[in-house]
């Protein structure tokens, strides 16, 4: 218990900074989005409504420290105002709709890439210097250093342009009303597959080139000489000894990934026109949509803030050595 509430303390903290940052940037920018809304009116808003629209956006005539107070209030309140891109939609009701979208296209490509990049680092660990070894490991670090832009425009053009085996765009057909139904499940799993596996391909290789390092520094250890020579199966000294103490770094990865996915889905979803927060993000820096900008990088802090507290759970049932201590 002490260990997990100096762990709150610290991604409190850490939070509120960032939510420090988040206030100050808009407010150091040159404009502000009452003067963006009355240009692009066209005079179709009286610049008499310009104070009005300053205090709807959460820009208030008052000292600098008032503003801040009341920002970290509409914050725990989830109110980060109304959309200037999607006006006069709230910002967190915009999110809201994109972040379904996105946990689905990041979480299903940690998933898959983290279960086939551990078990495949650990199979070329075990085997190096063999066959596995040496198509595993170049493939990795090949993966490793293709940008994503690159994967999905291929994926988009040799598999949904050129050949059309999969759509364009969209999260799902169209024609179709969500429902949990097995027509929509269906195109949900259709319109998601390319983006998912472009996500998946570039983090594989990064998954299978930490877990091969780590199991590879495991392998000289006592304790697996010592179960070898009990008569274990090779299959359980690899996997439930080897593997197991090798993992906690990849878990550590993991939660990195998870917070940098998390933003770095905005290429994929860009590509693919796939509705979710890092699309939103892009169409908020383009509208410079301050509030939605806003919204969006707090959720992008508060994920990687709770993908790491997980982690920092997570070591505790893995490494026996945190519950004595």
């Amino acid at each position: 218990m002490r260990f997990l509430l100096k762990r709150l303390g610290f991604y409190a903290v850490a939070f509120l900074v960032a939510a420090t940052f988040n206030f100050m940037i808009p407010r150091l920018l040159p404009g502000n989005p009452a003067d963006i809304m009355l240009a692009n009116s066209g005079g179709m808003i009286a610049p008499e409504a310009r104070e009005a629209l300053m205090a709807t956006f959460g820009f208030i005539d008052a000292p600098l420290h008032e503003q801040y107070f009341a920002y970290l209030g509409s914050i725990f309140t989830w109110d980060f105002g109304l959309s200037i891109k999607f006006y006069p939609m709230p910002v967190a009701d915009v999110l809201t709709q994109a972040l379904p979208w996105t946990l689905f296209l990041t979480g299903s490509a940690l998933l898959i890439s983290f279960s086939i990049g551990t078990l495949l680092g650990v199979l070329a660990a075990w085997r190096r210097g063999q066959l596995t070894d040496v198509i595993a490991s170049p493939t990795a670090l090949a993966l490793q250093s293709v940008p994503a832009v690159v994967v999905a425009l291929c994926g988009l053009y040799f598999l949904a342009v050129r050949n059309r085996f999969f759509p364009t765009s969209y999260a799902f057909d169209p024609k179709l009303d969500p429902a949990w139904s097995w027509e929509f499940i269906s195109s949900v799993a259709y319109h998601g597959f390319l983006p998912v596996v472009t996500l998946s391909v570039v983090l594989i290789g990064g998954y299978l080139i930490t877990m091969r390092n780590n199991m590879i520094g495991q392998l000289g250890e006592d304790y697996l000489a010592m179960a070898e020579a009990k008569g274990l199966s090779d299959a359980r000294v690899r996997y439930a000894y080897a593997a197991r103490n090798a993992l906690l770094p990849s878990v550590t990865a993991l939660a990195l990934s998870f917070g940098a996915l998390f933003g770095g889905s905005l290429i994929t979803e860009v590509v693919f026109n796939y509705p979710g927060v890092g699309n939103l993000l892009y169409l908020g820096i383009v509208g410079r949509d301050f509030p939605l900008i806003q919204g969006q990088l707090l959720i992008m802090t508060l994920a990687m803030l709770l993908a790491n507290l997980a982690v920092d759970l997570a070591y505790v049932f893995l490494d026996p050595r945190l519950k004595r201590a």
